[in-house]
């Protein structure tokens, strides 16, 4: 009897190395597939994407490997999208994007096309069953936890992937790794977004947002500054103004270059969030759950409330801090995701 074959995404780095790994020493028959999306001048171990190391692990591993170039599709579906967001002056996360079109999107298309059984990432995250439905939740290790990214697939999607990962810690994968003599066993991990910094990016694509003024709470003009790009809510270093207490943007207007500054961080009562993914059944709007809106944020309390079908209305109890437009908002029940949407609108806590 054939073994099912399994396709890895492999990113060069030691986590989707250890994925094949595992699936290999489970009986799988496994391909390596490395997609590429953007080509960075780096080579310093710290991009999220490398077809070279990945050719190394493939080779020692004795598996195929395969490069496909989606460099233009990448472009149009993520960068481009990414930088637009970024001018306007909102906080936009395009590792959602790549995971959800792209690593498990365009990849499980090639990859079903092919025969495959399963398609593999090195996230950390882990999958279940309630009922009939496949769930998404988080890896054992909390430290290492990459559910937060994946809160858009969509249940084909979650139907045919593999995390094999998800109960692992990353101290155990380096030591693995070390012992099957894997290349990339010690290499570092991704720190960055694979096109560099946010802010030179929309300035050398010559998009940058509207320059404008830098106001505190009362509305005086404290500085002027030539992009909203160079901001974030919350940011309080690189402001160009000097204070005898720490500031805090509290707000960024991308229409008219005004950026709002206080001695107090921002903190959110309530979100609208748009282009919702449900993950698990719709809860009941008084039932206390977790919302995160970074993916290496203290779980929140939160009450979610379907709007419609794309629109849900996240209430935060106590207020959150820093939260921006165009970030992703994930919603757990315990361990599992609930669903996840783009933050749209926000209700300060001091409103």
């Amino acid at each position: 009897m054939a073994r099912p074959l399994a396709v890895v995404a492999m990113s060069g780095g030691v986590d989707s190395a250890m994925a094949a790994a595992l699936l290999l020493e489970e009986g799988y028959r496994v391909e390596g597939v490395t997609l590429r999306l953007w080509d960075s001048a780096r080579r310093d171990d710290r991009i999220c994407s490398d077809h070279r190391d990945a050719a190394r692990v493939a080779a020692t591993l004795d598996v195929p490997h395969t490069l496909i170039d989606q460099r233009e599709a990448f472009e149009r579906t993520v960068v481009a999208p990414f930088v637009a967001a970024y001018g306007g002056g909102r906080t936009p996360n395009p590792c959602v994007a790549c995971n959800s079109e792209f690593k498990l999107g365009s990849l499980l298309d090639w990859a079903l096309a092919r025969g495959a059984a399963v398609v593999a990432t090195g996230h950390y995250a882990r999958l279940g069953q309630k009922g009939q439905r496949r769930v998404l939740r988080r890896a054992r290790d909390a430290t290492r936890d990459q559910s937060y990214f994946l809160f858009a697939l969509r249940e084909r999607q979650l139907a045919h992937v593999a995390f094999p990962l998800g109960d692992w810690s990353k101290a155990e994968v380096r030591r693995r790794a070390a012992e099957l003599n894997l290349p990339v066993a010690e290499k570092l991990d991704s720190q960055d977004l694979c096109f560099g910094d946010p802010a030179a990016l929309v300035r050398a694509r010559d998009c940058g947002g509207t320059s404008g003024d830098l106001v505190d709470d009362a509305g005086r003009i404290l500085a002027s500054h030539d992009g909203v790009e160079r901001f974030t809510i919350g940011q309080r270093r690189g402001l160009g103004v000097s204070a005898p207490t720490p500031l805090y943007v509290r707000s960024i207007n991308g229409r008219t270059g005004r950026v709002v500054v206080a001695p107090t961080p921002p903190r959110c009562s309530a979100l609208v969030a748009t282009g919702w993914n449900w993950l698990d059944d719709v809860p009941d709007p008084e039932e206390r759950l977790c919302g995160q809106v970074r993916s290496r944020q203290s779980p929140t309390p939160v009450r979610v409330r379907a709007e419609d079908d794309d629109r849900v209305l996240v209430t935060f109890d106590p207020p959150a801090l820093a939260v921006a437009p165009g970030q992703a908002i994930v919603v757990y029940r315990g361990q599992q995701v609930v669903g996840g949407g783009w933050i749209d609108g926000l209700r300060p806590a001091d409103q």
